[in-house]
C-alpha cells in the first residue's frame, strides 16, 4: 500500500473574501499550510490543502459549516531540476497509473520539490516509483516541511 498523504478539501463559494476567512480561521488556530492548492468553477472553488493538523483542521472549519472532506494525495520528492517532474509522470504513464490532479511545494532544507498527486491507484504508485528510485514521503514527513 502506497504512502498516503492526508488531504483537507474544502469547498469554498467563489465570492469575495471567502477563501481569505477558511485561511484566516486555520491561522487563527495556529494551523500551518505545506502546500496548497485551489480549483475553481463560476459558483465554488475546491481548496486542498496539506496541513499541519488535518484533523484538527476539519473540525473548526466544520464547527464554521463548511464542507470539508479528508482524502489521499501521493507526495512525491522530485529533484528541483528543469524535467525532474517529467521523469517521475513518465514512470506513472509507463505503469498504467492515471493523475487525477497534481500541485507542488518547494523544499526549504534541500533541492528538492515536493509533488502531490491524486492518483488512481496508489500501490501501483508506490512501486512503480520506488522502483524506479523515487522517495515517497510520509504524511508526517509532509506535516514537519
Amino acid at each position: 500500500m502506497a504512502s498516503k498523504v492526508r488531504q483537507l478539501s474544502v469547498f469554498v463559494e467563489n465570492k469575495p473574501g471567502r477563501l481569505s476567512a477558511v485561511l484566516k480561521i486555520l491561522g487563527d488556530n495556529k494551523i500551518d499550510i505545506r502546500a496548497m492548492n485551489i480549483a475553481d468553477t463560476n459558483d465554488f472553488g475546491i481548496l486542498r490543502l496539506i496541513l499541519s493538523d488535518t484533523d484538527k483542521s476539519a473540525a473548526v472549519l466544520k464547527e464554521k459549516d463548511y464542507a470539508v472532506a479528508v482524502n489521499h494525495v501521493v507526495a512525491l520528492d522530485v529533484e528541483d531540476i528543469p524535467g525532474g517532474l517529467a521523469g517521475a509522470l513518465s514512470v506513472l504513464d509507463k505503469n498504467g497509473v492515471s493523475v487525477e490532479y497534481m500541485y507542488a511545494s518547494l523544499s526549504k532544507k534541500d533541492a528538492s520539490a515536493h509533488i502531490l498527486i491524486r492518483v488512481d491507484d496508489y500501490a501501483k504508485a508506490e512501486e512503480a516509483l520506488s522502483s524506479n528510485g523515487y522517495r515517497m514521503l510520509s504524511d508526517e514527513e509532509v506535516k514537519n516541511l
